[in-house]
């Protein structure tokens, strides 16, 4: 059972998803929020497996919350998704760096929102290549960090490798073809890479990648 936490300011989207969420077997909604504090609150108190956010909400944005949820160690397991009005807007690289998993623009159609749901609910990174390059180009023009490029140096040639294709959008099965080795070995791979850089998920990685310049936006 894949248990959620919805956060948002507006009833009326909060009772939209909970309607097309509750009608599944698989998925419970556990608790919801208007407003990022009380959310906060309820994820500690519920320990949901995802949290579904909006950017933008009194008393504690999306962002904010995000990143109190990244900080606390008894949240560890749970993935959290940025609910937003529009795809490109201004916060939603600020959130991915703040520890979201990815995020859904709130017009999603019902199909792909409880498909999104499920696949945060794996691990997975909510974050299309198109998108990506899209927020690479308008978000990460500046040098890399210092302490960035330390984290790189940490990571093996085929780690660095499949960090690479987690940043272009691959799943494991097709970084796996790519690799030319079995998908648990390009799980280990990803896996061992998230822990040297302390990425919660793949979305983290993304982020590494083209913070680190391992990847360059004309690239992707």
């Amino acid at each position: 059972m894949i248990r959620v936490l919805l956060v948002d300011d507006q009833p009326l989207i909060r009772s939209g998803f909970r309607a097309l969420l509750d009608l599944e077997d698989d998925i419970e909604v556990v608790a919801e929020a208007s407003n990022g504090r009380d959310g906060l609150d309820l994820a500690r108190e519920h320990l949901p497996d995802i949290a579904l956010i909006d950017i933008q909400m009194p008393v504690l944005d999306g962002i904010e919350t995000t990143r109190r949820i990244a900080a606390d160690p008894a949240l560890a397991g749970m993935h959290v998704v940025i609910l937003t009005n529009y795809g490109l807007d201004e916060y939603v690289f600020n959130a991915l760096r703040a520890g979201a998993a990815g995020f859904l623009v709130k017009d999603i159609v019902p199909e792909d929102f409880l498909h999104a749901v499920r696949v945060a609910a794996r691990g997975d990174a909510l974050l299309a290549p198109s998108i990506t390059r899209k927020l690479i180009n308008r978000y990460v023009t500046q040098p890399p960090p210092t302490a960035t490029g330390t984290a790189l140096e940490e990571l093996t040639s085929r780690e660095r490798e499949a960090v690479v294709l987690v940043a272009q959008g691959l799943s494991n099965d097709e970084i796996a073809d790519r690799m030319v080795i079995s998908p648990l070995t390009a799980k280990t791979h990803i896996n061992r890479a998230m822990t040297k850089l302390q990425a919660r998920d793949r979305a983290q990685l993304v982020v590494f990648a083209y913070e680190s310049g391992l990847v360059r936006p004309h690239n992707s």
